[in-house]
């Protein structure tokens, strides 16, 4: 009897009304999804729409060549490292007051860096936005959850986050290429200061708040937890091959970044074992389709953010294209991904994920496979068009389907620390990404320029700098290696295959709405 009324009890919390009478299945669930979508979108473009504008914040800031990278690193860094923090504060204090304090961070250091006038001031910013995105992003998803009971309202609620946190990229270039080319660099931080305040705003009106519990922050699992995260995204943004060819991965602060990264892991994980209130509750593991779902979901990282990258280099810097140009040339990849994510809330109740899911990891596999087709005498039409619709279409499938694998069925006082890792393992997965497919990409580059330079110098054509030779030579060498990367990515997406038959099991009743069995929900809670 009390097990079933800790499910009677779990169902009302799933379904509680927001203030005003604002309830999931009430008369504006629209508006709940549109204030949580909203946010994800603006915490996940600020990744990207901040590349575009990068060169502009060189030149009126002062940035050395090193330095600049930071601009997106330090951000990448906090919002990295805080996630799993966040997201049982979030547990702990209350979701929407987490979300709605997260958004103010956000928005407050996203105005100051507009206002920056050096670059140490903007380095803070960006680091602060980090933390304040790290609030966000696990209440977010943990409030959908919530909010949106299991079966079609939560699969709708999540296709459209799914399709927000993957087209926020592509819009990002879209939106920062505008806003350089018709305003100032300094518009790609302002932007986010009237969205995240409208936001803020209106999240009390149509979210409900969660209640706080009972307990306090693991604070050796906070330092160690935090800090392996970190280390680990610090040495691999600083690990990868840089475009001359020269390797980073034994320089001291790499070695030290992640040898350090493995020890602080490695602590988390003994005392997440002792600790009778964890940071992150083991039993949120012991699921092997939940397990499957955060592996796999951090493949989707490394190969759609290896995507963006390597892309947006090619296109810029082999066809010439404008930031502008550039962000329209993803508007077909966002259009194929926003149909894909809507098609997937309909496909799910009819044919269950893991058909799904299979068909997401070969789409993706075969798109990136295409994609590594490319040569420097491609058209966009010829060789980008094609496969980024069906890397799209993979990418919206995936994404959506491991969101509900990963969040099924997780206990209501767990859902902020399980949303926390799915965010952890995209953001993880766009680092190692980055690292792994330019440290491929990078050197081929090097090693076809060289190789050429010799094969030209050995037929009595040297190479002069400069000159039409070495324009050639450096385009084909740019092209083969990306297209090396790409091909790497591709292997990374049939690895997620791989991991979506082994260990995902999960049936078609499992995320058709049902009440969770007495015993499951005894279980998780454990």
């Amino acid at each position: 009897m009390e097990t079933a009324g800790t499910v009677e009890t779990g169902s009302k919390t799933a379904r509680a009304a927001a203030p005003g009478g604002v309830a999931a299945d009430g008369p504006r669930p629209g508006l709940a999804l549109l204030v949580l979508a909203s946010a994800q979108l603006m915490v996940v473009l600020d990744a990207t729409i901040v590349n575009v504008a990068l060169p502009h914040i060189q030149r009126a800031l002062g940035f050395s060549g090193s330095g600049l990278e930071w601009v997106v690193n330090a951000y990448a860094l906090t919002f990295g490292g805080l996630l799993l923090l966040g997201g049982r504060a979030g547990d702990l204090l209350g979701r929407r007051k987490m979300f709605i304090a997260g958004l103010l961070l956000f928005s407050a250091a996203s105005l100051a860096g507009g206002f920056a006038i050096s670059p140490a001031f903007l380095l803070v910013a960006r680091a602060v936005q980090g933390a304040g995105g790290a609030l966000v992003a696990p209440a977010a998803l943990s409030l959908i959850t919530t909010t949106f009971p299991e079966g079609a309202p939560r699969t709708r609620a999540l296709g459209v986050y799914a399709a927000m946190s993957i087209a926020g990229g592509a819009i990002g270039l879209t939106g920062g290429g505008l806003l350089t080319t018709y305003a100032s660099w300094r518009w790609v931080l302002f932007v986010n200061v009237p969205i995240g305040a409208a936001v803020a705003l209106a999240a009390p009106r149509v979210l409900a708040e969660t209640p706080r519990r009972r307990g306090r922050f693991d604070l050796p699992g906070a330092l160690t937890g935090t800090g392996g995260i970190a280390a680990l995204v610090y040495g691999l943004v600083s690990a990868a091959t840089s475009p001359n060819g020269v390797s980073h991965w034994g320089d001291a602060k790499v070695v030290a970044s992640l040898v350090a990264a493995v020890v602080l892991l490695a602590a988390f994980a003994v005392i997440e074992t002792r600790s009778p209130q964890p940071l992150l509750p083991l039993r949120l593991l012991r699921d092997r389709n939940r397990t499957g779902a955060y592996l796999s979901y951090a493949g989707v990282g490394i190969f759609i953010f290896g995507m963006f990258f390597f892309l947006t280099v090619f296109m810029q810097a082999l066809w010439g294209y404008s930031a502008l140009k550039t962000g329209v040339a993803y508007l077909p990849f966002t259009a194929a991904l926003l149909i894909a994510a809507g098609a997937v809330t309909q496909l799910v109740p009819r044919i269950g994920a893991r058909p799904l899911l299979l068909a997401g990891s070969a789409a993706s596999t075969g798109g990136l496979y295409w994609l590594s087709r490319i040569s420097e005498h491609d058209t966009y039409a010829s060789a980008v068009l094609g496969p980024t619709m069906v890397i799209g279409v993979g990418t919206a499938l995936l994404f959506v389907t491991l969101s509900l694998v990963a969040l099924n069925r997780v206990a209501e006082a767990d859902s902020g620390v399980a949303s926390s890792l799915l965010n952890t393992g995209q953001q993880l997965g766009g680092s190692i990404g980055l690292a792994l497919l330019g440290t491929v990409a990078w050197t081929v580059v090097a090693h076809s320029i060289h190789a050429q330079a010799a094969v030209a110098a050995r037929a009595g054509h040297p190479v002069h700098p400069g000159g039409p030779l070495a324009a050639a030579i450096y385009n084909h060498a740019l092209a083969t290696g990306f297209a090396r990367g790409f091909l790497v990515a591709a292997g990374i997406a049939l690895l997620t295959l791989a991991i979506n038959i082994t260990a995902i099991r999960v049936r078609r009743a499992d995320l058709a709405g049902a009440e969770q069995p007495a015993l499951a929900v005894a279980l998780e809670r454990e």
